[in-house]
């Protein structure tokens, strides 16, 4: 049998066995409505109160101000338009960068079809935002700044906190989608000054189509809910919630928590071991965004010369995403890649990797070496 290697946790990770057990119950035995008013609806509250317990403590918010969502990308969607119904008497500009993901680049441009305006902040050669770039995009009318913690591309850390604090002084809202950091990094959304903050469950060893929406409420945003119905989650997010889902998130976020530091130590030396090899053999080799403030367990390469299609059919035994891969099923140049001065057939040759907390040095060495025998 051919073996077979897993190396995109940015895109999405295996649910962990832990997490699988804690769930298995919710499905069978524990299957009561959150909202009934018997015991089994009262068994599905205690379990769904307790993961929200977990997840606002983990980013040192009030429980009541965490709403549970099905993924990041909802919950960006709720912040941006609810925001846009509910701000209008205060202006129509939006502040956010182009290297973030299609959830939040997306919803801006369906925005910008209703009338907002919205700004598109560069990005450095090592990808990172500069934050007085951020702060001479400020207008009197501007009402948010919509940037992602971590590019999920190239794992660039974003300065998060200068912003927050820019934002806060500027009376502006902020959002900061937290996909590729939430209890992976220790996050405080005071401290950095962040009025919302999405994150999802499937980035962290938790099921798919669970997420979460943090709403500072002592600033008192008026959000209009973009689900109507039964009026679950503080009214923002109608539906019946995902019992199951609900406890394995919470779960894979006490696990994060117990394994965080040994993980990122270890996915950082195994992230560049496979560097060294692939820098030896590949001299010509380009390593795109900052090494300095970057995710442990991210790197992307880009291979100059190589033709980006041919490379992922070679490397048909070794899971990478190769361009934009993640929004898209048709290999195109990655849009993230042009933003640091590639052009389009170089951002192609690229590909990111992400290691997870199942990754094993004998992978890693398997990786090298088809990496290196593709290339050449």
């Amino acid at each position: 049998m051919v073996k077979q290697v897993y190396l995109d946790n940015n895109s999405t990770t295996p649910l962990d066995p832990r997490v699988f057990s804690a769930m298995k119950p919710f499905f069978m035995e524990k299957f009561g409505n959150p909202a009934s008013r018997h015991s089994y609806g009262w068994s599905a509250k205690e379990a769904v109160e307790k993961s929200r317990k977990i997840i606002s403590a983990e980013i040192h918010a009030r429980s009541r101000d965490v709403i549970f969502t099905s993924g990041a990308t909802e919950s960006i969607n709720l912040v941006i338009k609810g925001l846009c119904q509910s701000q209008k008497h205060r202006g129509k500009h939006i502040i956010t960068q182009v290297t973030e993901h299609r959830a939040v680049l997306d919803t801006c441009a369906a925005m910008e079809k209703d009338g907002f305006d919205i700004t598109y902040v560069a990005v450095e050669k090592d990808g990172r935002i500069d934050p007085q770039k951020v702060r001479d995009s400020i207008r009197d009318d501007t009402f948010l700044v919509a940037i992602m913690h971590a590019n999920n591309e190239i794992g660039v850390i974003h300065p998060i906190s200068d912003i927050g604090e820019m934002c806060r002084e500027n009376n502006i809202f902020f959002l900061v989608d937290a996909a590729q950091t939430f209890a992976k990094i220790p996050l405080n959304v005071k401290g950095m000054n962040i009025d919302f903050m999405a994150g999802t469950g499937h980035k962290i060893y938790g099921p798919k189509g669970i997420g979460f929406l943090y709403i500072n409420y002592e600033r008192s945003p008026d959000l209009h809910p973009q689900i109507h119905g039964g009026g679950q989650e503080r009214g923002l997010r109608s539906g019946t919630l995902p019992v199951p889902q609900v406890v394995g998130f919470g779960k894979a976020v006490e696990l994060c928590i117990i394994n965080r530091e040994a993980e990122n130590r270890e996915q950082q030396k195994l992230r560049d071991n496979l560097i060294d090899k692939i820098i030896r053999s590949l001299p010509n080799t380009l390593i795109n965004g900052s090494m300095d403030h970057r995710l442990p367990n991210n790197i992307n390469f880009t291979f100059p010369t190589t033709d980006g299609d041919s490379l992922l059919i070679r490397l048909e035994h070794i899971a990478v995403s190769s361009g934009s891969a993640c929004t898209s099923a048709k290999l195109e140049s990655s849009y993230v890649l042009e933003a640091l001065g590639y052009n389009k057939e170089l951002a192609k040759a690229s590909i990111r990797i992400g290691l997870g907390r199942f990754t094993t040095e004998d992978d890693i060495n398997y990786a090298a070496e088809e990496i290196i025998k593709a290339i050449k």
